[in-house]
């Protein structure tokens, strides 16, 4: 607990939180190619026994998986470029997590407020950006990860993740993370969920024509599941029950070197897209889960 006695950082406090275009995590929050590692996290977060049973039990993304990107889109982009509008969608999204209680397959009870489960999620998010840049981006030199860990970390305070939830530096970071990639993740039933909306899912525009869908949806599946898959441990692979083959490997390799070859030829539009995306999403997000009205518990769900 925050020394203040609230789960949520005071005004003052958030004055060190917040972050802005001077700020590593600006710079490195939005670019366009961590679009191929948005599989990554989301596989991380459902192998948590507690995330996975919650979503299990109380999402909707299988029949609306783009709905879903949007919303994860949405805060994202939020918690790193929407300033002090940021720390209330924090709130309102703890809020909602309220009402995420069930049991898990081995009959013990979840809650999706648990600490660890709940810093978990945040972790996910954290380590993406450091492997995707790592791969597909801009790599990170060791000073800059360090200081983009206690940006990125300290943005979680605005969520209710607690001060001591998440380790104090990178190497305590990198321990934890290991720790429980290690001895706590699993398959659980999320995890093959999240594969089946992949492999079928429908056009992201419904008056889509089909052949066209057709066309798209193979070489978008390829790459989600590249970059994605490609940033797991090959233990975590195999304990999710993921196919990785040599070809798998080189397209992978191949892929990532081409990206980062592409950093001097981007624009800074592509490089950080949060500020464009948030002017283009406002009337949803005004009136979508993360909005000022936000209500059930099941459309808010990851």
């Amino acid at each position: 607990m925050p020394p203040n006695g609230s789960l949520f950082p005071s005004e003052e406090e958030l004055r060190g939180i917040l972050v802005g275009p001077e700020s590593l995590t600006w710079r490195y929050g939005s670019d366009a190619r961590l679009y191929l590692v948005m599989l990554y996290p989301l596989l991380l977060q459902v192998a948590h026994p507690t995330v996975g049973a919650g979503v299990k039990d109380f999402s909707d993304f299988e029949s609306r998986p783009w709905n879903r990107l949007l919303r994860t889109l949405d805060y994202v982009s939020l918690l790193v470029y929407g300033g002090l509008e940021a720390a209330a969608v924090g709130r309102r999204l703890r809020a909602i997590h309220k009402g995420f209680r069930g049991t898990k397959p081995d009959g013990e009870r979840y809650y999706a407020l648990e600490p660890e489960a709940y810093a978990w999620v945040h972790a996910t998010l954290l380590d993406s950006y450091v492997a995707g840049h790592r791969r597909f981006g801009t790599p990170m030199s060791r000073p800059e990860v360090e200081r983009f860990y206690l940006e990125y970390k300290g943005l979680g305070r605005l969520v209710g993740v607690r001060e001591g939830d998440l380790p104090g530096d990178w190497n305590g970071f990198r321990e934890y993370f290991d720790r429980v990639s290690s001895e706590v993740l699993e398959r659980t039933d999320s995890v093959d969920r999240v594969m089946r909306s992949i492999e079928h899912a429908a056009p992201p525009i419904p008056s889509l024509p089909a052949p066209l869908w057709h066309a798209m949806r193979q070489p978008a599946k390829r790459a989600l599941y590249l970059g994605g898959v490609g940033l797991l441990t090959p233990a975590l692979r195999e304990r999710f029950g993921l196919r990785w083959t040599r070809a798998d490997e080189t397209a992978f390799q191949a892929i990532a070197a081409i990206s980062r070859r592409m950093t001097p030829l981007m624009p800074k539009a592509l490089r950080i897209m949060g500020p464009g995306q948030l002017r283009m999403r406002r009337r949803a997000i005004a009136h979508g889960p993360l909005g000022p009205g936000a209500g059930a518990p099941r459309a808010q769900a990851a």
